[in-house]
C-alpha cells in the first residue's frame, strides 16, 4: 500500500477511534441493563419507501417500515419496542461516509442499549463503502445505468465500480474489529451476527435485471456490480469467521427471488409486481419476512 493509501486507512481509524472512545462511560457509571435487540444497518435493515428520503433528517431521521426485518423479527420475538435499538438508516456504511458503524455504536451507547441483557447485536453493512487503495470507489447505480461503457469487470479499473479484489473478508474484519470490540464489551452476553445481504441476481452471473415499470430491463454488462455483491456476501462470511461472529447467510434464505424472476422479493423500479414506491433491488415485505424468521432460527439456537 503507498503512503497516501496508507493515510486514508489510518485517518478512517482514527476518526473511528474518536468517536467510539468519546461515548465512553465514566468508570463510576452504574452499567445499563441493556436491550435485547440491537440493529446496526443501512438501508437493507432500515428499508423504507422512495418516498420516505425527502424526510430523512440529518441525525437518524430514517424511516423503518413495518415490514423491514428488524421490525418483524421485532414481533417474531415478541420483544416489546422499548426492547430494541434500530440504528439502522438509508445511505449507512462500515466508514466511508454517512450514518456510520462508529455513530450508531455511539447512537446505541447513548440510548444505553448495550447491556447484559443484551442477546443480539446484527450488523448489516458494507455495501455503500468504498472498495479500493488508490482511489476508492462506491457501489454506483450510475456505472450499471452506462448504456454505452456498460458497468463490466474492466469499470473498477476505469474508477467507475469499487475494486473488487479489495473487497476481502480481512479487509472487512478490519473495517468492523474495533466496533465490535467495544460491542463485546459493552454488551458480554451478545452474540454478533454479521447480516448478509439478500439475492439480487444468481451468484456468478455477468449480467443484471431491474423491473422498471413492470417491464425487464436488463445490462448485459453488469459484472462489476454482480462480482461486488458476491464478494461483499464472501467478505461478510469470511470475516465473521476471522472474529468468531455468526453470518446470516440472507442470500440462502432468498434463492430463486432475486430481480426479474417469477417471483421477486426485490423491488423493481416503480414496478406494480412488487412494491410500487419500495427501494429499487432492496427487500419486499415477502423478502424481508424470509431474513427475519432466519434470523429467529439462529437467535433462537443459541
Amino acid at each position: 500500500m503507498k503512503s497516501s493509501a496508507r493515510v486514508r486507512v489510518l485517518t478512517a481509524a482514527c476518526g473511528a477511534a474518536a468517536v467510539l472512545t468519546a461515548v465512553t462511560p465514566p468508570a463510576t457509571a452504574q452499567a445499563p441493563d441493556g436491550k435485547t435487540l440491537v440493529v446496526i444497518g443501512d438501508s437493507f435493515a432500515a428499508n423504507g419507501e422512495i418516498l420516505d428520503l425527502v424526510n430523512t433528517g440529518a441525525d437518524t431521521g430514517c424511516a423503518h417500515v413495518p415490514t423491514s426485518w428488524p421490525t418483524q423479527l421485532t414481533r417474531r420475538l415478541e420483544l416489546a419496542p422499548d426492547d430494541v435499538q434500530d440504528t439502522s438508516c438509508q445511505g449507512g456504511t462500515i466508514d466511508t461516509s454517512g450514518w456510520t458503524l462508529a455513530h450508531q455504536v455511539k447512537r446505541a451507547m447513548a440510548d444505553n442499549a448495550f447491556g447484559a441483557r443484551t442477546r443480539t447485536v446484527a450488523i448489516q453493512l458494507g455495501m455503500n463503502d468504498a472498495w479500493g487503495a488508490e482511489k476508492p470507489v462506491a457501489l454506483s447505480m450510475a456505472c450499471l445505468s452506462d448504456v454505452l461503457a456498460g458497468c463490466g469487470r474492466e469499470a473498477a479499473a476505469q474508477g467507475r465500480a469499487p475494486d473488487l479484489d479489495a473487497v476481502t473478508g480481512r479487509a472487512y474484519a478490519d473495517r468492523v474489529r474495533q466496533a465490535v470490540t467495544y460491542i463485546r464489551y459493552y454488551a458480554p452476553n451478545a452474540r454478533v451476527v454479521f447480516v448478509g445481504y439478500p439475492e439480487i441476481h444468481s451468484p456468478g452471473q455477468e449480467s443484471a435485471c431491474a423491473s422498471v415499470l413492470g417491464v425487464d430491463v436488463v445490462q448485459p454488462r453488469a459484472g462489476a456490480v454482480t462480482g461486488f455483491l458476491d464478494r461483499i456476501d464472501a467478505a461478510q462470511r469470511e470475516a465473521a469467521a476471522l472474529l468468531q461472529a455468526d453470518f446470516l447467510d440472507s442470500r440462502s434464505v432468498t434463492t430463486g427471488h432475486g430481480a426479474c424472476t417469477p417471483e421477486p422479493w426485490v423491488d423493481g423500479i416503480f414496478d406494480p409486481g412488487t412494491e410500487l414506491f419500495g427501494f429499487p433491488w432492496h427487500p419486499t415485505a415477502q423478502g424481508d419476512s424470509a431474513v427475519a424468521g432466519a434470523m429467529q432460527e439462529l437467535i433462537s439456537e443459541g
